[in-house]
């Protein structure tokens, strides 16, 4: 023991940055706890509206330190309410890890006791929901600037689920082929994916051209 950051003290950071969030208009946050089978963990959830998030993206980098973005995930949901026809999640970690030396260009890794690391310094997980209403062209700010690992994320999530990122520099297809139809996000629940049989899972696999044998096929 003592080789991991305090239960106690990791929730009291948790808590710490939820009540700053809450204060931003727009954003609601609270702390849970997740366990993946090791010790208990407290992650800070965040429901954010789209006019707030960017404000909301620039406060935890510059207030609280939060310093890498995981993920980026992109949901469409027809059946949701008006407020929640699109959602976006952003995975956000403060690693705690700051400016590490350089030697002979190799960064070398900071060694530190996790039991002796107090606020900011105790490593935070951040899961943000951003709920966009009911509209054909969904979008958000892009926060590519602030975390250069939601750029390629930023992409991916356009190019499977069609929702845009205001701001983003460079955006382009990065999964499906540079050659797909415009306007077509395979993930959008409005468009029918055929099923593919073992034999005919390399055959036309984005089903651009469609054959007699693939009608009915839908899911």
């Amino acid at each position: 023991m003592g080789k991991i950051v305090s239960p106690d003290f990791q929730k009291a950071a948790a808590e710490t940055l939820a009540v700053a969030a809450s204060a931003i208009e727009g954003v609601d946050a609270e702390v849970a706890e997740r366990s993946s089978g090791t010790s208990p963990r407290h992650v800070v959830v965040i429901n954010a509206l789209p006019d707030s998030w960017r404000t909301l993206a620039e406060n935890l980098y510059s207030e609280h330190a939060v310093d890498y973005c995981s993920m980026v995930t992109g949901i469409h949901w027809p059946e949701g309410d008006e407020e929640r026809k699109w959602e976006v999640v952003y995975h956000l970690m403060r690693t705690g890890v700051r400016d590490p030396p350089i030697e002979d260009g190799i960064v070398r890794p900071i060694i530190v006791n996790p039991s002796k690391l107090r606020g900011a310094s105790i490593p935070l997980e951040i899961e943000i929901h951003v709920h966009i209403p009911d509209t054909t062209t969904p979008s958000v700010d892009s926060v590519q600037d602030i975390w250069i690992g939601a750029d390629w994320n930023e992409k991916e999530t356009w190019d499977l689920v069609g929702i845009d990122f205001d701001g983003h520099q460079g955006m382009r297809r990065v999964l499906q082929p540079h050659e797909t139809p415009k306007g077509y996000h395979p993930l959008q629940k409005q468009h029918h994916l055929r099923y593919h049989g073992f034999q005919e899972m390399y055959d036309d696999v984005q089903g651009f051209m469609r054959k007699p044998a693939d009608v009915g096929k839908i899911k």
